[in-house]
């Protein structure tokens, strides 16, 4: 049996990390200022309370946000399905474990895509081996810290290493 796709948001089996943990500033895509740290005004409970009206609200940044998994990731995964909304002690190491998971996602993300290039032998290898690591890797709080310095470093520098094969906007949309 295959595992479940790390990269597949499921809100409801997340805290609402990213009403918490995001900041946005009020314009075109936001209604209002908000800090990071600071709960949206419009959390309820884990739920978005203008959720089916977000548009209409003034929030489409939030309809086109995806964490890729990130926050379910990080819940259930480092947090055993624990919340800072009832664990409020658990506020920052969430708020941290979930930026640091969202790096994991991105890193996961581009080498999917780099995995639909013609790479040589070696890289394509070297890809897949680093996929590997990141998606089966059951991940804690601790890892999730050393990962920026430590295996995202390693990551970044087989990136470089492609920068003749991949395409000059590879990293745009990502």
């Amino acid at each position: 049996m295959s595992q479940p796709d790390p990269l597949k948001t499921d809100c409801s089996k997340c805290a609402a990390l990213c009403c918490l943990a995001l900041a946005f500033d009020k314009g075109r895509d936001f209604a209002f200022d908000k800090n990071p740290g600071e709960p949206c005004r419009n959390l309820s409970g884990h739920s978005c309370a203008i959720h089916d009206r977000l548009t209409e609200e003034g929030f489409p940044g939030c309809v086109a946000y995806d964490c890729l998994g990130a926050g379910n990731r990080v819940v259930q995964e480092v947090f055993g399905g624990q919340s800072w909304q009832t664990e409020p002690r658990l506020t920052r190491a969430m708020m941290e474990a979930f930026s640091a998971m969202r790096e994991v996602h991105k890193r996961i993300d581009l080498l999917r895509a780099a995995l639909s290039l013609s790479l040589e032998p070696h890289a394509d290898r070297t890809c897949r081996e680093f996929l590997a690591r990141l998606e089966e890797h059951r991940w804690s709080g601790p890892e999730l810290n050393a990962f920026e310095v430590g295996l995202a470093l390693e990551i970044d520098i087989f990136f470089y290493s492609l920068q003749d094969v991949l395409p000059e906007d590879f990293f745009a949309d990502r």
